[in-house]
């Protein structure tokens, strides 16, 4: 993550680390100093480099203090005993800024790099937004039927659009939406994140969107009495449940990444593997076989990288953060299964379908 981004000598100074250990010093974009990731790392640094002036070249330092949980760095930038610049940073200086590459990728000739280019190229064209909600619609139409087609393009729809809402509260540029056929849709932002609270807050707001969706199908259903109400409700449910699942690079796999990657010892890691067996436990025990299969598969998964978590650019959260999260995690998921025994509490075995497939 970009730790500092200030000016010497009227050009650009800043800082790249991750907890690590790893640091990459620039000035004016040139890489001055680096120091390699190491297992342990005090928590004052000193970095010498040399910068050119009008006057010449002028040795300087960086000595920067720093702790990562909660962050709060203080730094002091000086040559030849004067002070050229001090400053302090923490959370809230981290998260309101907006990442910058400093580095950019040498770019190689590959099939991969081909489409990855043609993808770019086809998110520049707002017609390619009209193409594929038209293919999308005639792929579900085949699949399904129109006015199901519909309806799923609304669940998908509003869903992305809680993730771009969120994309827009962080001040992050944003591309729009794109629909994919027999895929789902996709929120496409232009920015790098800086914290994992954002990589939450993003993930989760998509599903909270649709459980808005969901509620708010349910009112018309009791106020209409009209089925198809209540099939989207529980429908739409079954999709976001799905999306919360923790598997990357579904919303919930990124989500529990967050919470769990913020961890910073064995205890953390013992909570993580005790809250994975407590879900699937809880899921088998509700009935939720197919639930609490993809859980276990999900949260063993995330776990495998739990050991890399420090080598991320992205500030962890705190414990208040991890705590937070996890429990608006729950509560998402559990309204999704409420919504979804409400649906087939009604007695229609089409309803009910949300359910079996749970319970399958």
């Amino acid at each position: 993550m970009e730790l500092i981004n200030d000016t010497v000598f009227g050009k650009s100074l800043r800082l790249e680390a991750n907890m690590a250990g790893w640091q990459q010093l620039y000035w004016d974009g040139q890489l001055v100093s680096v120091r390699p990731a190491s297992p342990d790392t005090p928590e004052e640094i000193q970095h010498v480099f040399e910068l050119q002036s009008e006057a010449g070249n002028v040795d300087c330092q960086l000595d920067l203090k720093l702790r990562w949980s909660p962050l709060q760095l203080e730094y002091t930038v000086s040559s030849q005993g004067q002070v050229l610049q001090s400053n302090s940073r923490d959370e809230k200086d981290i998260a309101g800024t907006t990442p910058e590459e400093l580095v950019p990728m040498r770019r190689q000739f590959s099939v991969v790099g081909l489409a990855s280019l043609g993808i770019k190229l086809l998110k520049s064209a707002k017609a390619i937004k009209v193409l594929l909600v038209g293919a999308s619609v005639a792929a579900y139409s085949w699949l399904f039927s129109f006015q199901f087609a519909l309806l799923l393009l609304l669940c998908l729809v509003i869903h992305e659009y809680g993730h771009i809402r969120a994309m827009k509260y962080f001040g992050l540029k944003t591309k729009g939406i794109y629909l994919i056929p027999f895929v789902g849709g996709l929120a496409v932002g232009e920015n790098r994140l800086n914290t994992r609270w954002q990589s939450v807050v993003i993930s989760i707001m998509g599903p909270v969107f649709g459980l808005f969706l969901s509620v708010a199908s349910l009112v018309l259903f009791y106020i209409t009495g009209e089925a198809i109400f209540a099939g989207l409700a529980a429908f739409n449910a079954l999709l976001n449940l799905f999306n919360l699942l923790p598997i990357l690079p579904l919303d919930g796999g990124h989500i529990l990444k967050a919470i769990t990657f913020s961890m910073h010892n064995a205890v953390g890691l013992v909570l993580c593997v005790a809250g994975a067996i407590l879900g699937v436990v809880l899921s088998y025990s509700l009935g939720l076989a197919l639930l609490g299969f993809l859980l276990l598969i999900g949260s063993g998964e995330i776990l495998l990288e739990w050991r890399m978590r420090h080598h991320s650019p992205l500030l962890p959260l705190d414990r208040y953060g991890q705590i937070f999260s996890t429990v608006w995690y729950v509560l998402v998921i559990a309204a999704f299964i409420g919504v979804i025994y409400i649906v087939a509490s009604s007695g229609d075995e089409v309803l009910r379908l949300p359910l079996e497939i749970l319970k399958s």
